[in-house]
């Protein structure tokens, strides 16, 4: 192989690189390792479930909200334009 085609087959090399270049930068890149770090520390996630915490919470919400000042509300007759 001479070095006229060793040149070309370089130069398309370059040429192919700087084209992907986009696309090889969201495979490769800063933002492709945080998301697949993320994809991983996602995946490790679990759901807990505690139902004596819920039940005390709840109980403690509704005291809160018994305890809270109410309004009448007025009745729901027609209503009168003033004149």
């Amino acid at each position: 192989m001479s070095w006229p085609w060793l040149a070309l087959v370089i130069g398309a090399l370059v040429l192919v690189a700087v084209a992907e270049w986009p696309r090889l930068g969201r495979v490769l890149g800063a933002d492709a390792r945080r998301g697949r770090e993320r994809r991983r520390r996602k995946a490790q996630l679990r759901v807990v479930v505690n139902d004596d915490v819920d039940d005390d919470f709840e109980a403690s919400v509704r005291r809160d909200l018994d305890a809270l000042p109410t309004i009448e509300e007025p009745s729901t007759g027609p209503k009168r334009s003033a004149p």
